[in-house]
């Protein structure tokens, strides 16, 4: 067995062992219709040089060689394919099974001219080209947010795309890929293609890999963070993005304003009318947060009946307006499975952030204005006036 034979070989395993990872995510893991395709992909790449390995021992080597090329190209479609459902992007089977029953024919057409030609080089190398930037297309178009990781893939695979371009200048320049399909694995171009495709296959599966393992560990993440009733941030995770934001915010140079709300005669919502009712409370209060919110604010439910709001570019008079707003929108929306004409209220508390304050303090201050406004009476707001100095909290009474 000649290095490209042995390389064969090493692909043969590496891509078995790919296609494992990428079911065992499809499995266990999210985004399993992507980590399908791309397991599909990798099985396909083990036929294809299942197939390669296989040609010596062919007298006529036509029919394998046109069925390794077509196999090749079948998985880097199902690779697009596996990239698309990643990337929220409509994947193009019909035209990517076209081209593959295309190019397929004109390999098969191509096995009449001279061994060495350029074209007949072309039509071998053009169409894998064409599916790697097929590829890079679908990346690069998706309306997902991409991440470093992202674009680093995008790279590889247009680097990927110009090797291919480049394989038949680069067999020319070694001395051909041998005088039959047979004394292929003999040459120096075999071993030169094999080694290439052996780096950008496994540089785009390892990122492919890494892509789909990010956006599980995001996932999760997502889902610790998150509580399952009200769909907001629960305590833990409005901390963690909050101290973010403020920190943000403070590096901005802007203000930032805290305000907590805590829904009044939440218990009675309960003993009155059962939990479903106090649960479509909830619902109703962080549906109309998440409405209210701006894209850069952050919103959270930390407690039982408890939420809580933090506005960067927010000053503290603002903050207040962006309460009593709050405050009397809540009031006037009807709840489904509580009578008619009754109206569920809630108190706010509100602070904005002070020179020197960490957000432990800036949530103590805030938590105390709504300590203020529960005990004048509930369905009110209170503020935390604090400039450069902590002052005694002012009060802002929404109903007059």
């Amino acid at each position: 067995m000649g290095s490209a034979g042995f390389i064969l070989m090493i692909n043969l395993a590496v891509a078995g062992l790919l296609a494992a990872a990428f079911m065992a995510i499809a499995v266990y893991g999210t985004g399993r219709a992507s980590a399908r395709w791309l397991a599909f992909s990798y099985l396909l790449g083990m036929a294809y040089f299942a197939i390669e390995f296989s040609i010596p021992s062919f007298s006529e080597a036509r029919l394998p060689v046109v069925a390794a090329f077509a196999v090749f190209l079948g998985a880097t479609i199902a690779f697009n394919g596996g990239l698309a459902h990643k990337y929220g992007v409509r994947p193009p089977w019909a035209p990517m099974l076209c081209f593959l029953a295309v190019a397929s024919a004109a390999v098969y057409l191509v096995q009449d001219l001279p061994r060495q030609s350029l074209a007949r080089m072309m039509a071998y190398q053009l169409p894998y080209a064409a599916m790697q930037f097929t590829a890079l297309g679908i990346v690069l178009s998706s309306r997902q947010r991409l991440g470093w990781l992202d674009h680093v893939l995008a790279l590889v695979l247009g680097a990927s795309a110009v090797q291919f371009a480049s394989k038949p200048f680069i067999a020319g320049a070694l001395g051909g890929w041998g005088a039959n399909p047979q004394a292929y694995v003999q040459t120096a171009y075999a071993l030169v293609s094999q080694s290439l495709g052996t780096v950008f296959g496994l540089a785009l599966a390892l990122l492919a890999l890494a892509v789909l393992v990010r956006d599980a560990l995001s996932e999760a993440t997502s889902k610790s963070e998150t509580d399952a009733l009200s769909r907001l941030f629960n305590r833990g995770g409005f901390e963690r993005h909050a101290v973010f934001a403020m920190r943000d915010a403070v590096r901005r140079g802007v203000p930032v304003a805290l305000v907590i709300a805590d829904l009044d005669y939440f218990k009675s919502i309960n003993d009155n009318y059962g939990h479903a009712c106090g649960d479509r409370v909830i619902e109703t209060f962080a549906g109309f947060l998440r409405e209210a919110a701006a894209e850069h604010h952050v919103a959270g439910r930390i407690g039982g009946e408890e939420f809580a709001i933090i506005l960067p570019g927010t000053n503290l008079a603002a903050a207040r307006l962006f309460a009593e707003g709050a405050r009397n929108a809540f009031g006037a929306l009807p709840i489904e499975g509580l009578p008619a004409d009754h109206r569920c209220s809630a108190s706010f508390g509100v602070a904005e952030l002070a020179a020197d304050e960490g957000f432990a303090d800036l949530l103590r201050r805030a938590d105390a204005a709504l300590y203020e406004a529960k005990n004048a009476g509930r369905d009110c707001v209170r503020v935390s006036g604090v400039l450069r100095r902590r002052q005694t909290p002012t009060i802002f009474n929404g109903k007059g």
